[in-house]
């Protein structure tokens, strides 16, 4: 039971942490890649792109380790390039022509997509039926509503327990299964950018 616990929470943790990064690294990409553009006839901006560049490696890691952490998914190591020597603008030549560097821009960004669904699923999954299960301590604080019906007695919200219940035991069962397709795609996007 208690582990059966624990791992319903690193599967809550892990989906809101997926829409957390995911709303990151969309906004992160978008801000400094229009930041870079924007500024890159001067001496500014083609050394911000060099560094918005080099950052996908770590964030790349990061995800791997994260999907690692609370998914269990075995996922290949995330082989690093090698340091480009040369001036400035010669590192910035390679970083901005090196197509994986591109590539992880695009699946990290399309993960707010995954990190939305992520979030409407914990949101189902587990909050809403542990709402439930608390409906009657909830009821002196106004109460808990379903489908538009107040729950205020007490054998409407024991009724809504039992409903918790039920949807607890689904709710595991299928935020098992959200996780496993979500750390799928870590896993795409590392064999995507080798």
């Amino acid at each position: 039971m208690k582990n059966r616990l624990v791992r319903n929470m690193q599967n809550l943790i892990f989906l809101l942490l997926t829409f957390t990064t995911g709303l990151f690294y969309f906004c992160f990409y978008l801000i400094s890649l229009m930041l870079g553009v924007s500024l890159s006839f001067t001496v500014i901006g083609i050394p911000l792109l060099t560094y918005v560049m080099r950052s996908t490696q770590i964030f790349v890691r990061y995800e791997r380790i994260q999907t690692k952490i609370y998914t269990d998914i075995s996922i290949a190591d995330y082989e690093e390039k090698p340091p480009i020597e040369g001036s400035l603008w010669t590192q910035a030549k390679d970083e901005l022509l090196d197509h994986r560097n591109w590539r992880a821009i695009q699946w990290l960004m399309q993960k707010l997509i995954i990190g939305i669904v992520c979030l409407f699923c914990a949101m189902i999954l587990y909050i809403v039926p542990l709402t439930y299960i608390l409906s009657p301590f909830l009821i002196p604080f106004g109460g808990v509503h379903f489908m538009n019906i107040p729950i205020n007695t007490l054998p409407k919200s024991l009724l809504m327990v039992v409903f918790g219940g039920i949807l607890v035991v689904i709710g595991s069962w299928l935020g098992n299964g959200v996780v496993r397709i979500t750390g799928s795609y870590t896993r795409h996007m590392i064999k995507a950018i080798k």
